[in-house]
């Protein structure tokens, strides 16, 4: 049995481990995955995507591991560059990948960006991990970027043979609609700080195409769910907010269809996504879900605030494979 995630007593609140894993302090310092990152839009179909790149000296990889950040975030949020160094730092070449107008690519699609966007994020990730042709690729997603990961996974062969060995999801909401309730009925910080990020990312959208968005309007909402409900006319392809939550929604059997191995990585202490979703997967030989008694929401910080136990975790299912 894998060593549990035990930091200290001082530590284990749930709301620290969540916050202090978004806060710049963890990445401090030399990062040697940074230094060398080279900026690449990536083809996804009818769309384009922003990423980074980051190659070890002399092609001498062990292989590639791709990054997606979660809702709101992005290719330099704190957990993707300390995940980027630690696994650079391990051998490997990283590819931070940002979700359609996340990061600085709000120009790069007319189209807006909505959780459901499976399948240009697979084209992507496929993509990327034709940029490593000679070893596996693994695909890290955090949060919302975990949804997508699991998704990806389903989706395996219904665009091409998939070069990706294996997917792992830390802390992702299987239910968005009981998340988002979660984040506006919860502590006041989270809801305060999804919404800053999500009224400046409209703005934004807005100034790149000030021919098709209005937001203006809609921005006086003071709840994650009123902002969602708010901003469905610009969704014609759903019926409302609880049809469009359906269509990443991966709890009950979705996941029974997982097509690569999957890991998922969450604890019963999450502010955000609700533990019992987890207790009611399907038994299936390639998912795997690791349920820690603490670690907040994508937090998991030993020696806190600075060591990261699902990053040595990954490593250990990584390199386990690696040796057969």
């Amino acid at each position: 049995m894998p060593e549990p995630f035990k930091p200290a007593l001082w530590a284990r609140n749930p709301h620290l481990q969540t916050l202090f894993g978004s806060l710049n302090l963890r990445v401090w310092g030399k990062n040697e995955m940074t230094d060398v990152s080279e900026e690449t839009i990536v083809p996804a179909g009818d769309a384009r995507l922003l990423g980074y790149h980051s190659r070890q000296s002399g092609g001498q990889a062990k292989g590639l591991i791709i990054l997606l950040h979660g809702w709101e975030g992005s290719s330099d949020s704190t957990y993707m560059l300390s995940a980027g160094r630690y696994f650079f730092r391990r051998g490997y070449d990283i590819f931070r990948l940002n979700l359609r107008d996340h990061g600085k690519s709000h120009g790069l699609n007319r189209g807006l960006f909505h959780g459901a966007l499976t399948e240009e994020t697979a084209l992507a990730v496929e993509n990327v991990a034709g940029l490593f042709p000679a070893g596996p690729s693994y695909l890290v997603g955090f949060s919302l970027g975990g949804n997508f990961a699991l998704r990806i996974a389903l989706k395996r062969f219904q665009t091409s043979p998939s070069r990706l060995r294996e997917v792992f999801a830390i802390s992702p909401p299987l239910d968005p609609y009981k998340a988002t309730l979660a984040i506006d009925a919860g502590f006041f910080a989270y809801r305060r700080y999804f919404l800053a990020k999500w009224k400046r990312s409209l703005r934004r959208k807005q100034r790149c195409f000030p021919d098709l968005y209005r937001f203006d309007g809609i921005l006086h909402h003071d709840t994650c769910m009123a902002l969602t409900e708010a901003i469905m006319p610009y969704y014609t392809e759903w019926d409302g907010y609880r049809d469009y939550f359906r269509r990443y929604t991966l709890t009950g059997n979705v996941l029974a269809a997982t097509a690569l191995p999957a890991t998922i990585i969450t604890s019963e202490d999450d502010p955000v996504v609700a533990v019992d979703d987890f207790h009611h997967l399907p038994e299936h030989d390639n998912l795997h879900v690791h349920i820690q008694k603490y670690g907040g929401h994508s937090g998991f910080l030993d020696p806190f605030p600075w060591g990261c136990w699902y990053e040595r975790r990954i490593a250990d299912i990584i390199e386990k494979h690696e040796n057969g």
